[in-house]
């Protein structure tokens, strides 16, 4: 009998884990990095490949399919609704781990400045990046929205928020002509949708390879030859980090699992195993975007949404709703200013709280975008951002660990928005 797919993911999962730990135990990452990571390089590099023009296809055949603009606006109210509630919900559950659990107090200083000193070139990497952000006014994320050149927006995973609006577009004007000629445009795109859900089916077929390589070249990526300093980052930063998965782990089952329990009618077991493969890829990858094609399959073949539904709350979800990102950003703030011996009283708690919220709007959906987005919310309650390098030796473990939050977010508001639909249209 032939395997299900999240068992094979999950064996090439442990089997990389496995194969990086005994890499770098022998002095074997640069083997690794040469002859194994590559492998899971081209398995992400598959899944961003049809990330735009799925996401694209979907939401404009979705849109098409909709009866009227009332049923657009009344389902994006509540996607956009819920996405917001849980994010803040988010951020609230880690600044309250944070502030009980004290992480930053047993930090001995030496070790802090230790870390500081390791990690600082690159923290300047990104200042850039940051300063780019910085500088951009309270308006601009509504202004990043809309694109000038949808080729050019196109071209990039980081500009998936303005494939989104485009398809918006093009998918209302779609269902406001109805002619012969749009008639033969929707069925063309429909075509193509079905041809690029075909080609996810083929790249999935890799999955538990490109995977076990992707969890090789990370270990070995930290690592290199010398296992210890993973178990040095651990042992200085293992309460930390134990405090952000506590925090990540208390969201998806409670706020998640309440969801899913009395607003859907699908059962926790149910859920959780039909959208494992999504989950585990978004841990492998640290991208929601390159996770979004696994996404659409998990909730339309295992969990029955509607194609409608998920083409318009998926892709919106990959791009704004955040939780895991957010949670983690509020935690990481509130250590840093621990460590540095920095008190925060509840004015730049409450200030976390809506800078974190807003930062994890549009942010790019790739890896490495949450530390941009927690510089800014450093700045924003007065804690030097050069204390990021404090954090940044773990924080691609962490990182793998957010990305399957966010993913079982999006999936969580799907399958809400889906259960809300078919039950407004049974009423009707």
């Amino acid at each position: 009998m032939k395997l299900k797919l999240h068992w094979q993911i999950i064996i090439g999962l442990v089997g990389g884990t496995l194969f990086g730990i005994f890499a770098a135990w022998n002095h074997w990452a640069g083997f690794t990095q040469d002859w194994i990571a590559p492998f899971g390089t081209i398995f992400v590099n598959l899944l961003k490949l049809i990330a735009v023009p799925l996401v694209f296809s979907s939401l404009v055949t979705g849109i098409a399919s909709l009866a009227d603009i009332s049923q657009l606006s009344r389902m994006g109210g509540k996607t956009i609704g819920i996405y917001l509630v849980t994010t803040a919900v988010a951020i609230t559950i880690g600044l309250v781990l944070v502030n009980v659990l004290e992480p930053g107090s047993l930090m001995p200083p030496e070790v802090g400045i230790e870390l500081q000193q390791a990690y600082q070139s690159n923290v300047d990497e990104k200042a850039a990046s940051v300063e780019i952000v910085r500088e951009r006014g309270p308006l601009q994320p509504l202004v990043d929205i809309v694109p000038t050149n949808i080729v050019g927006a196109a071209s990039s995973n980081r500009s998936m928020l303005q494939v989104v609006f485009f398809s918006l577009l093009f998918g209302i004007g779609l269902m406001l002509v109805q002619t012969e000629a749009t008639a033969t445009v929707a069925r063309f795109i429909s075509g193509m949708n079905a041809v690029i859900i075909k080609i996810v089916d083929m790249i999935m077929l890799i999955a538990p390879i490109g995977i076990f390589a992707l969890m090789a070249g990370t270990i070995t990526a930290i690592a290199g030859d010398d296992l210890g300093t993973i178990l040095r980052l651990l042992q200085a930063l293992g309460f930390y980090s134990l405090v952000v998965i506590m925090g990540l782990l208390l969201h998806v089952v409670f706020v998640y699992g309440f969801i899913i329990r009395f607003f859907t009618p699908h059962t926790l077991k149910k859920f959780f195993t039909g959208i494992a493969p999504a989950q585990l890829v978004a841990f492998s990858t640290s991208s929601s975007a390159a996770t979004l094609p696994v996404s659409f399959e998990c909730v339309e073949e295992n969990l029955g949404v509607k194609k409608e539904v998920s083409s318009f709350v998926l892709p919106i979800g990959a791009t704004i709703n955040l939780d895991g990102t957010a949670l983690y950003q509020g935690v990481a703030a509130v250590f840093i200013a621990q460590v540095l011996g920095i008190p925060l009283d509840f004015t730049a708690q409450l200030t976390i709280v809506l800078t974190a919220l807003l930062a994890s709007i549009g942010a790019a959906p790739v890896p490495g975008a949450g530390l941009i987005m927690l510089v800014i919310v450093l700045e924003a309650i007065g804690v030097p951002s050069a204390g990021v390098a404090l954090i940044l030796g773990v924080d691609r473990i962490l990182d793998m660990v957010r990305t399957a939050t966010n993913v079982t977010g999006d999936c969580t508001v799907t399958v809400f928005v889906d259960a809300s639909e078919k039950r407004a249209e049974e009423s009707a």
